[in-house]
């Protein structure tokens, strides 16, 4: 289909459908709702109990009538239903509260999705009272969000650190040269200091305290000061409530692994980029997005590691729902970024 004869108007959203948050961007509002990507569900009935930052309060807290959960899995869909479910319950919120209609849907997708992974998504969104689906990788995204020039004869590096997947991407001409999708990010990092707690401090705490001292506490190199927290688990001797001091330290510590296999990810893909386009980026150097992009020293380490100034973006958790609906607003020379022009739709 011709995307030129689109009338694409205010009623298009792009949305960032990741595996920890939700964010859609309506055209000429930018971001209009960003919620946990989690939906609480009656097991009985099958109707939503709560979407978001509600859902997500209910994890791991829930009676045996209620099911909470994170439907995406990796930034793809890991149960459809609940996505269904979770996507029209928060297109309906948008749509009601800016009189939007059936949207059109710009969405952002990891890099590596597969054929199927792709159509799952399409019809969920179509389900969700979409009028049409298109589907951005997001690397690609994230660096439109993140204000670099996709369309130029010039090589751009992008780090997407979300929740499931992180995406390593070189862009040059409005399309992707060279890729790396590891599913290491925000999810594995947040794990692997549930664990490291376990063993080094014999304390069990939960997905959501872990992540939040990676909020807190979190340093990919040494602060200059060194932080601390007292946090409450469970002793792995007793089995009862236990308070241990935390510091930046020991979350560093626990986050080297996966921070680790980012950055092998990231020295993999410049070894697969042109010479032409290794020198651009060289001089432009590197932009993280994603919320893994909020690690502190980050960007420093990875700027140790490779030899090129690496930043942060300016708002890096809204990049790729920025991205997706810059390609709504400025359709006409975009289009070509979509990774299919095949209408999904009615």
């Amino acid at each position: 289909m011709n995307l030129n004869l689109l009338s694409f108007n205010s009623k298009d959203i792009g949305m960032d459908l990741g595996t920890a948050n939700i964010l859609i961007a309506l055209k000429g509002k930018g971001i209009v709702l960003r919620e946990p990507s989690v939906v609480a569900t009656d097991k009985i009935t099958g109707e939503i109990v709560a979407t978001g930052k509600e859902a997500r309060e209910m994890l791991g807290r829930t009676p045996e009538n209620i099911k909470a959960i994170r439907p995406m899995q990796d930034g793809v869909i890991a149960d459809f239903t609940a996505t269904g479910l979770m996507l029209k319950n928060m297109i309906r919120k948008v749509c009601q509260k800016y009189n939007a209609g059936k949207p059109r849907v710009v969405v952002g997708v990891p890099s590596g999705i597969t054929d199927v992974e792709k159509r799952a998504i399409e019809e969920a969104f179509l389900q969700a009272n979409a009028r049409e689906v298109y589907l951005i990788q997001e690397p690609m995204a994230a660096a439109i969000g993140a204000g670099l020039n996709v369309k130029e004869p010039v090589g751009n590096m992008i780090i997407d650190i979300g929740g499931g997947t992180t995406e390593v991407a070189v862009i040059s001409l409005g399309g992707i040269v060279a890729s790396t999708s590891i599913r290491v990010a925000g999810n594995e990092i947040d794990e692997s200091i549930v664990e490291y707690l376990k063993k080094k401090k014999g304390i069990a705490i939960g997905l959501s305290a872990a992540e939040n001292l990676k909020i807190e506490l979190g340093c990919a190199m040494p602060l200059v000061t060194e932080m601390t927290k007292e946090i409450r688990g469970r002793d792995l001797d007793t089995g009862l409530p236990k308070n241990v001091t935390v510091s930046s330290k020991d979350i560093e510590e626990a986050m080297k692994k996966p921070i680790n296999e980012i950055i092998e990810a990231v020295i993999n893909t410049l070894s697969q980029t042109p010479p032409e386009l290794a020198s651009d980026i060289i001089v432009n150097g590197i932009y993280l997005a994603g919320g893994g992009a909020q690690i502190r020293n980050l960007d420093n380490l990875i700027a140790q590691r490779t030899g090129v100034q690496t930043y942060v973006a300016d708002t890096p958790l809204e990049c790729v729902a920025i991205g997706a609906g810059k390609v709504l607003e400025n359709i006409d020379s975009l289009k070509g970024v979509l990774l299919s022009t095949e209408k999904r739709g009615y």
